[in-house]
């Protein structure tokens, strides 16, 4: 794929496509659903830019239920904040990813990595006795500097009063009670839930909740809210799809950050490296619960439709046929970033080459980490492209009707 930049800020990069937008159905809220995978969110954003195509200028958010977990929170945010306009929103998300760099996250030069480190091996030699035990492998202090800078989070309420946003939803996972917690800003009549592990509270969303939601475990720090602390949202969510459903969705899109694959299992004699049981069991993570929590949902959406409108109604089941449409990537995000590891500051190469993270078999590690504009952007093309090909199940999604079609230049 060639010609990134035209992809990115062009309003069709090409695809000669016009539509004409009408309010979603009626009783039909859409939720969006952003999941966690940190750099691979970079995805994410090129789904929105294709969407943000297909609408004309100026026009609110589509969704109005936005629900992030992890990286994908501040996606969520962003939208969140900026959901009057949402195509001039995203092109100012795409803006700060197409120009990413590692030390806008964390700590990327010596003196950062060797402190951290050094607290790391510190600790070992005595035993974690030491005043100064290691909370993360990285720092991410920068990350901080940087949502402050970029999101005004009072854009939330704006949105919700003005009738732009239904409600937002931001979780992480308690490290304590081990709950998954999701922090909901919304309008008046909702309310807070409690499930098996599930938690709805609402509250006003600070950048403190952005952190701790995106605080992936022994990598960055984790961060306190109220009474405990919190880490990366994606841990321990078994249900990712629930926080929109308790917010009123009737009908999701889902954007992930990866695809299902069946590898082959083949005979090794190498033991695996550091870098590929972290990817391993980031993937484990950010992937497995999603796939079965969507596996759920269309079993049920298929016993429901087993069972005719008169007697769900007679019975007072509250089960309800939910709609959903899944964006995953066409390509593996690993086998992308193992083309752009070079791009990382050198003393986060070196840390990754030591565990490693520098060649195919850690790539599942580095694609998480390697916030690095040639990276941020491949997947940004990538999650453009993806979307546009299948341009006609959004449109359809989304209650768009095509005003005139172009054939492609």
């Amino acid at each position: 794929m060639s010609g990134v930049d035209s992809d990115l800020l062009g309003t069709d990069a090409g695809y000669g496509i016009e539509w004409d937008v009408p309010a979603p159905k009626s009783g039909e809220s859409i939720a969006l659903v952003l999941t966690g995978g940190g750099a691979r969110a970079a995805y994410q954003v090129g789904v929105l830019r294709a969407i943000g195509s297909l609408l004309e200028p100026r026009r609110p958010s589509p969704f109005p239920i936005i629900c992030g977990t992890s990286a994908g929170e501040i996606n969520a945010a962003a939208l969140a904040s900026g959901a009057g306009d949402f195509r001039r929103t995203v092109n100012q998300l795409a803006a700060v990813w197409k120009q990413f760099h590692a030390r806008q996250v964390y700590r990327a030069d010596t003196l950062g990595v060797m402190r951290t480190g050094g607290r790391w091996l510190g600790a070992f030699f005595v035993g974690g006795r030491g005043r100064h035990n290691p909370t993360s492998l990285l720092d991410n202090a920068p990350l901080a500097r940087l949502l402050s800078a970029m999101l005004d989070l009072r854009g939330i309420r704006h949105s919700i009063d003005k009738g732009h946003l239904h409600a937002v939803s931001i979780t992480a996972s308690g490290y304590t009670s081990g709950e998954s917690v999701s922090f909901c800003e919304g309008i008046p009549e909702l309310s807070g839930w409690r499930r098996a592990r599930r938690v709805g509270l609402f509250c006003e969303i600070g950048i403190e909740h952005l952190m701790a939601s995106s605080a992936l475990p022994f990598i960055f720090p984790a961060v306190r809210l109220n009474r405990e602390f919190f880490g990366d949202g994606s841990m321990r969510q078994i249900a990712p799809l629930s926080p929109a459903l308790h917010l009123g969705a009737r009908r999701l899109l889902v954007v992930g950050t990866g695809r299902p694959t069946q590898a082959e299992r083949r005979r090794t004699d190498a033991y695996p490296s550091l870098a590929q049981i972290a990817g391993h069991a980031l993937n484990s993570i950010f992937l497995d619960s999603l796939e079965t929590d969507l596996e759920r949902l269309r079993r049920i959406n298929n016993t429901l439709s087993l069972i005719p409108e008169a007697i769900r109604v007679q019975n007072n089941m509250a089960l309800h046929r939910v709609e959903v449409l899944v964006m995953l990537p066409s390509r593996s995000l690993a086998d992308i970033a193992a083309q752009h590891t070079q791009a990382l500051p050198r003393p986060i190469r070196m840390l990754f080459r030591g565990i490693g993270a520098m060649g195919r078999s850690g790539a599942n590690l580095a694609s998480y980490l390697l916030f690095e504009a040639p990276y941020t952007r491949a997947l940004m093309q990538l999650g453009y492209h993806d979307a546009m090909k299948r341009h006609e199940e959004v449109v359809e999604f989304l209650g768009v009707k095509p005003r005139q079609r172009v054939v492609r230049r």
